[in-house]
């Protein structure tokens, strides 16, 4: 699976979490961009993409990444 791929899944994903079908997310969007982007929407899509990837993150993978791009990076290595 190459990056666009990972980031139309992972899209799907963030607009199934925030109920929103415009949602464009780009490698610079975090919490700060995203209203209802809270912990339990953290835990939410974090979830989500394990299962819909069918990837694991470790604690310490999630509490390092500072946007989507990074998560996207992240989940590019474990694909591999």
């Amino acid at each position: 699976m190459n990056r666009d791929e990972i980031t139309n899944r992972v899209q799907d994903i963030f607009r199934d979490i925030f109920d929103e079908e415009g949602l464009e997310i780009k490698d610079e969007t975090n919490a700060d961009n995203i209203e209802d982007w809270d912990s339990l929407a953290q835990i939410n899509l974090v979830s989500s993409i394990e299962k819909d990837l069918k990837v694991r993150f470790a604690l310490g993978e999630i509490d390092t990444l500072k946007n989507v791009g990074e998560m996207i990076n992240l989940i590019e290595t474990k694909l591999k």
